[in-house]
């Protein structure tokens, strides 16, 4: 991997871990900062989410700070300049799932796209 798209991927895996921040979480204006205007999401429910109604989950305390949400297997590749795709495993409080999401980089930084989560037994 190249040092261009190495620092890529780290860029997309910081936003990753901020958006999971439940102080981030917490505050509109910095999950709006991460997530692309075209934002939509596929949950672990089966739910499609829109920036707005990830917002609403989101400001409501979807994440404890007692209890933050455990990542491991994080990776990440670059599909096409600008663009990275990143895996991991999450479980928040028992509730396990591998996610996936698409990172685009933007004029004014890099913005989560697309989110899927699917649940595991």
């Amino acid at each position: 991997m190249t040092d261009e798209s190495e620092r890529a991927v780290q860029a997309a895996i910081d936003g990753e871990l901020r958006l999971l921040d439940p102080e981030v979480r917490a505050s509109p204006a910095r999950v709006l900062e991460l997530l692309d205007p075209e934002f939509t999401e596929i949950g672990a429910s089966g739910r499609r989410w829109d920036v707005e109604s990830i917002l609403t989950v989101t400001s409501g305390g979807s994440v404890s700070p007692e209890s933050p949400v455990k990542v491991s297997e994080m990776s990440g590749v670059v599909l096409a300049p600008g663009v990275v795709h990143l895996t991991y495993f999450a479980d928040n409080q028992g509730r396990r799932a591998w996610r996936s999401s698409l990172w685009r980089l933007t004029e004014s930084g890099w913005r989560m796209y697309f989110h899927q989560g699917t649940l595991t037994g």
